[in-house]
């Protein structure tokens, strides 16, 4: 499996609030379907609840790349550093692909 380069936030990033607004909606109810599972809800309703934080996290992670298109690439845009910032996007693609 490929690795991201883990790239430490400079203070010119924008933050990812909203994809953390996401994400700790998802905890939220992730915590909500465990106690489903736990209370033995009906199946369904618990597959309901899964796909809907499914979709939260897709949204989120929307979010982030939309976020990196905005900043990063458009960084490396202005600098003549496009050749980095493409590969790690096609490397996400393929994650992307798989994940479908």
């Amino acid at each position: 499996m490929e690795e991201f380069h883990v790239h430490k936030m400079d203070d010119h990033h924008l933050k990812h609030e909203e994809a953390l607004s996401l994400l700790k909606t998802a905890r939220g109810h992730l915590d909500a379907v465990i106690k489903m599972i736990e209370d033995e809800r009906y199946c369904v309703d618990i597959s309901t609840q899964l796909l809907a934080i499914i979709a939260l996290l897709k949204k989120a992670n929307t979010s982030v790349i939309n976020k990196h298109i905005e900043t990063c690439v458009k960084d490396a845009i202005r600098t003549g550093d496009v050749d980095e910032k493409l590969k790690e996007l096609e490397t996400l693609m393929k994650y992307l692909e798989k994940s479908l």
